[in-house]
C-alpha cells in the first residue's frame, strides 16, 4: 500500500476516528502483521497532541495455543498485574483505537466451551472497571486487511492481489474516495466524514420524532418480528460525544442509525442474511426464534454449537441490546463483497445485537448505576454481537401507541 495514502488513513482515524486531543493518551491495539499501520497510527496521534501512545499487540496463533494447550484456571484468572493495568486506564482514560484485521477462520476448530468458559469467569472481575470508564472515554474500531482475511474474501486472486483488493474496499468504505490510489491521495475524507455524520442527524432525529412504540419486520427469508422500543431511549448513528463533550466516531465505516430496545419486549422469528464472525469461527444460514424478549431456539446450518455457547454466556446474553437500519444502497453493500467481519458486514445491513445495550442513549444515564438502567430497560451482558437481517425485500413499519402504523422501510430500503 502506497505510504502516503497509509499516513492519510492513519490521520484520518487519529483525528476524525479518535478525535485524540492534546495531552490525552492512546492505545493502539494491532495484529503483529500490522506494524506498518499501527505506527502511522501512532504518529498521528502524536501530531494530534496525544502526549503518550502504547501500541498493544494482538496474535492469533497465540491465542489458538492458549486454548489448546493452557489450562483453564490459568487462562480465567485475572492476575494482579492485569486487574492494576485497567485502573490505570480507569484512572487515564487513554483513547482507545482497534485496527481489526483478524482471519474470520482463526480459532476454527478450538474448544468453544472452554472459550466461553474463560469469558464468563473473568468478565466479573473486569466489568466494574468497564463500567467505570463506559462512555468516558473516545474510541474507533477501523480494519486494514491481513493476508488470511484477504484470500478469505477473495478466495480466487493470487494473495497479493487479494490483499490489494481487500485495501480498496477498506479505503472506499472509510470514505477515502473510491478505493483507487489516485482518488484516495486527492479526497477530503474529512469533508466527506462531516456530510455523512449530517446524514445521521437528520435521519435520527426524524425516528426520535415519531416515538414509536414497536418496529415489525417482514421478509420472504422467513423473517417475522416484533421489537418493542423503549420511550426513554434515543436513535443515533454516526459519530457521538463522550461525557467529556469530544465528538469522536467509533466505527470507521459507519452506515447504521441505532437504538436500544426495550429488554423483554421481542417475539418472533429472525432470519440471518449474511454468516456471522464470532470468536475467530463462523456461524452461517442461522436464525434465532424470540418470546417475550429473549432468545429460545437458534438454529445454525454451521456453528450450532457455537451460536447456543453464545446466547448462554450470562443472563443478559439472550435479551437484544440493539436494533440498527442500514439501507440496501449502503456503500458497503455495493461493493457486493461479503467481508465475513462485522465492523463491515453489519453496516452492508439491517442487523440486531444480542446482549449489552448502549447506555448513553438512555436519558439520564450519566447518574444511574448499572442497575439502573438495567431496570430502565436496557439489558446488559459481557457480550454485544450483531448479526445481520437485512434484505432486498424487507419491510420494517413503526407502530406508535395507539396502534397508528408508518413505513420506515420498503424493499430494503428507506421510506422516508
Amino acid at each position: 500500500m502506497n505510504k502516503t495514502i497509509l499516513k492519510k488513513y492513519a490521520k484520518l482515524i487519529a483525528e476524525k476516528g479518535a478525535a485524540v486531543q492534546k495531552g490525552q493518551q492512546v492505545i493502539v491495539t494491532a495484529a503483529t502483521d500490522q506494524e506498518e499501520l499501527a505506527g502511522y497510527v501512532a504518529e498521528a496521534c502524536y501530531k494530534a497532541g496525544a502526549s503518550y501512545v502504547k501500541i498493544e499487540w494482538t496474535n492469533a496463533f497465540a491465542n489458538r495455543l492458549d486454548n489448546k494447550y493452557a489450562d483453564i484456571d490459568i487462562l480465567s484468572t485475572v492476575t494482579t498485574w492485569q486487574e492494576e493495568k485497567i485502573k490505570q486506564r480507569v484512572k487515564d482514560l487513554p483513547c482507545m483505537i482497534y485496527i481489526d484485521s483478524d482471519d474470520p477462520d482463526a480459532l476454527k476448530g478450538t474448544d468453544v466451551k472452554k472459550a466461553g468458559e474463560v469469558r464468563r469467569r473473568r468478565y466479573p472481575v473486569l466489568k466494574p472497571y468497564i463500567d467505570q470508564m463506559e462512555n468516558r472515554y473516545q474510541w474507533v474500531i477501523v480494519a486494514a486487511p491481513s493476508r488470511a482475511w484477504a484470500k478469505k474474501v477473495f478466495p480466487g486472486l493470487r494473495t497479493n492481489d487479494a490483499v490489494r483488493k481487500l485495501w480498496e474496499a477498506i479505503l472506499k468504505c472509510a470514505r477515502m474516495g473510491d478505493g483507487s490510489d489516485k482518488s484516495a491521495m486527492t479526497c477530503d475524507p474529512f469533508r466527506a466524514w462531516d456530510e455523512h455524520n449530517e446524514d445521521f442527524i437528520q435521519r435520527s432525529a426524524w425516528l426520535n420524532e415519531q416515538k414509536f412504540d414497536r418496529l415489525h419486520y417482514t421478509s420472504k427469508n422467513g423473517t417475522d418480528f416484533t421489537v418493542g422500543l423503549n420511550p426513554r431511549v434515543k436513535w443515533e448513528g454516526g459519530g457521538e460525544y463522550s461525557l467529556q463533550g469530544i465528538y469522536f466516531n467509533p466505527n470507521m465505516p459507519t452506515e447504521e442509525i441505532f437504538t436500544s430496545p426495550m429488554r423483554g419486549r421481542a417475539d418472533g422469528l429472525l432470519v440471518a442474511s449474511k454468516p456471522l464472525s464470532y470468536q475467530g469461527q463462523l456461524i452461517e444460514n442461522f436464525s434465532i426464534r424470540f418470546e417475550n424478549g429473549r432468545a429460545v431456539e437458534v438454529k445454525a446450518e454451521k456453528g450450532q454449537q457455537l451460536l447456543e455457547e453464545m446466547i448462554a454466556m450470562d443472563e443478559g446474553a439472550p435479551y437484544l441490546g440493539e436494533v440498527a437500519l442500514v439501507p440496501k444502497e449502503s456503500p458497503i453493500n455495493q461493493c457486493g463483497i461479503l467481508f465475513y467481519n462485522t465492523l463491515f458486514d453489519e453496516n452492508a445491513a439491517c442487523h440486531v445485537a444480542l446482549g449489552t445495550g448502549f447506555t448513553n442513549l438512555l436519558e439520564g444515564f450519566e447518574n444511574m448505576s448499572t442497575e439502573e438502567t438495567l431496570a430502565a430497560g436496557v439489558n446488559d451482558s459481557m457480550i454485544h454481537v450483531d448479526f445481520m437481517i437485512g434484505t432486498d425485500d424487507l419491510t420494517i413499519t413503526g407502530i406508535k401507541a395507539d396502534g397508528t402504523e408508518v413505513e420506515v422501510f420498503r424493499n430494503g430500503t428507506w421510506a422516508f
